[in-house]
């Protein structure tokens, strides 16, 4: 390798001397009967034109050239792009396989009809809102994650895992857990169990604003289990809403206006992909609760002007019956629910 010798204890060797390197996610599906499952589980079509991340020596690849059209595979490591070249050079394989080198999150997709991929872990959030992002949609994505990663986006309200990733997930698709893969499946090992999920975006897309969608959703999830009348009591929250109400009041936006904002934008859905954090999203032990929620006064410099403000927005939640529910046991309907309230009263979240 380039840059310094090989570190054993790091790097394990690829059939021809190439080194797995697991900081870049290089974990290889080494069992031939789950590769195999893996395919059929994709329902790949004859006519079909396969996108696969992070392809590696090559074989879920040479799975997939055996029931697709065409297969166009991903891969950022040079190494392996030379190896997957290599492995299908002069086979009947070779004329379907089309091998890019660069970095998927950076990558213009080329057209697709279903993505199947093993991706290196710590691109699943932003990997999962490209592909739902791309246009035209494509049938299903059958994609290995890491097994909590994989739990959080198939979990339902109620659920422990339950949290923004799922209903951001969930608002463009249908989400499945199709199986689960122990660690000895791979070569190396990884430290975590794995799971199959399958992605089938939903269509057509919802109408909702996806900034205003997020807006809310982040500050719900913010303390998913506390109720939702006493997060929209917190001093900063009212601050916040009552600024973006006085700002749209200000702007006199046209009824015309509001409605061209509120349509359906599909770059937006990239809004949804900074969601790392709820990797890490259990409440925030470290904040007493008291530190988080406003008495019942009128806001700092408001006057009463604040308080009719804060009636405002608990008013919104009472007539939705909102008051007393948790974040954490609200549905995708819930949500869409609640914002087209909130925007009707003329309180906005972006």
């Amino acid at each position: 390798m380039a840059g310094g010798k090989i570190q054993k204890k790091r790097h394990q060797p690829v059939g021809g001397g190439i080194p797995f390197e697991k900081s870049k996610g290089q974990h290889i599906l080494k069992n031939p009967m789950l590769v195999e499952t893996i395919v059929q589980k994709s329902g790949i079509k004859p006519t079909d034109v396969v996108l696969e991340i992070g392809p590696g020596t090559g074989n879920l690849t040479k799975k997939l050239l055996e029931v697709a059209k065409s297969v166009v595979a991903i891969e950022l490591d040079h190494r392996m792009v030379l190896e997957l070249n290599r492995r299908f050079q002069g086979t009947p394989h070779s004329s379907r396989l089309k091998v890019i080198q660069g970095d998927v999150l950076k990558y213009d997709l080329p057209y697709f009809d279903i993505c199947v991929a093993n991706i290196p872990y710590q691109i699943s959030s932003p990997l999962t809102f490209k592909l739902l992002s791309h246009r035209p949609l494509f049938r299903c994505a059958v994609i290995m994650f890491q097994r909590e990663f994989a739990m959080r986006l198939v979990a339902k309200p109620g659920d422990s895992l339950y949290c923004r990733l799922s209903v951001n997930t969930q608002l463009l698709a249908r989400v499945s857990h199709l199986l689960k893969v122990g660690r000895n499946n791979f070569k190396p090992p990884p430290k975590v169990d794995s799971s199959v999920v399958r992605i089938e975006p939903r269509k057509p897309l919802p109408p909702v604003n996806f900034k205003e969608w997020d807006g809310l959703v982040r500050l719900c999830f913010n303390r998913k289990n506390k109720t939702l009348g006493s997060i929209f009591r917190q001093k900063s929250v009212l601050s916040l809403l009552e600024k973006n109400y006085k700002t749209l009041q200000a702007l006199q936006l046209s009824q015309k206006e509001q409605m061209e904002d509120d349509k359906v934008a599909p770059n937006d859905v990239a809004v949804l992909a900074d969601i790392v954090e709820d990797l890490n999203m259990e409440d925030n032990y470290g904040k007493d609760d008291d530190e988080m929620e406003v008495e019942d006064v009128d806001m700092v410099g408001g006057g009463g002007e604040g308080a009719d403000f804060k009636e405002k927005v608990l008013g919104v939640l009472r007539q939705g019956d909102f008051l007393e529910k948790r974040s954490s046991k609200l549905t995708q309907v819930d949500f869409l629910y609640l914002l087209s309230l909130f925007n009707k009263a003329g309180i906005h979240f972006s």
